[in-house]
């Protein structure tokens, strides 16, 4: 993957696909807390290439080889940083998706920069955290300044709770096959990360939301514990004209748990 200088730092960024006269827009792609964007090269990228588009991945602030920004990461920046990079790839407006904490910053970008999105999706977007999501925030911030390690096996089963539907966990093979991806892909939490991790966790933009005027869909996960759908749901009700869909029997990786239904929803709705 290419770095490239972005918002005065580097981004390690990759873009697939076949660049041909009226090819369909360019998607950009932005991952969640602690995790790269070639995540989205297990499902999503085949299927929007298949369909002829064009797909940019990368991997945002505070996730190597992109600049680390131990010292600190702002979702201003993580705005910018995005932009930036659209700008750079010169083929806008795109389609942006994103999840989690890149469904916040897709959000944002729409609203701040509504000439360089063409249409945007939320998966389990949010425009607020609610009590049990900022407590979750700060017990991490305290595990991760107490030095402590949770024992890989501990680790991978915290991992599943929080991310997989039991409607996964509840099939003994997928559940083994899950438990075993956690546990072994595991490891330290790098200074970058846990940047992103003690970003501001107090904010509110729901009520600024109804500001953003190009197309939106916001997909909720309807087992999703890291953000569950009703915060999704409150996005899309405050954007004008925007879409919600809910993907049944899926976890905050729901992108991962039922690839084919997300995809297609994906295809659908930039093709509407």
């Amino acid at each position: 993957m290419p770095l490239a200088t972005v918002n005065g730092i580097s981004l390690n960024y990759q873009v697939k696909g076949d660049r041909a006269k009226g090819a369909a827009p360019l998607v950009v792609m932005i991952m969640g807390t602690g995790s790269p964007g070639r995540v989205w090269e297990l499902h999503q990228v085949p299927a929007l290439v298949a369909a002829g588009y064009r797909v940019c991945t990368f991997d945002n602030r505070g996730i190597a080889p992109s600049f680390e920004s131990p010292s600190g990461i702002a979702i201003e920046d993580l705005v910018a940083d995005t932009a930036g990079l659209i700008e750079l790839l010169d083929e806008g407006p795109v389609h942006v998706v994103g999840t989690s904490m890149g469904a916040r910053v897709a959000q944002e970008l729409a609203l701040a920069k509504p000439g360089l999105v063409r249409k945007a999706v939320f998966m389990a977007g949010h425009g607020r955290l609610d009590q049990f999501q900022r407590t979750l925030s700060l017990g991490e911030h305290e595990l991760d300044g107490s030095g402590a390690k949770l024992p890989p096996k501990y680790e991978a089963a915290l991992t599943a709770v929080m991310n997989l539907s039991p409607a996964t966990m509840a099939q003994p093979a997928a559940a083994r096959d899950w438990l075993d991806l956690f546990e072994f892909t595991g490891g330290p939490v790098t200074p970058g990360i846990r940047a992103q991790r003690r970003m501001d966790h107090d904010f509110d933009r729901v009520q600024a939301y109804r500001a953003i005027t190009v197309p939106c869909l916001a997909i909720g996960f309807a087992d999703d514990r890291m953000i569950p759908p009703y915060l999704t749901r409150e996005v899309a009700e405050a954007i004008p004209g925007a879409r919600y869909q809910e993907i049944p029997e899926t976890g905050h990786f729901g992108y991962l748990e039922k690839p084919d239904e997300v995809n297609k929803t994906l295809l659908e709705f930039f093709a509407a």
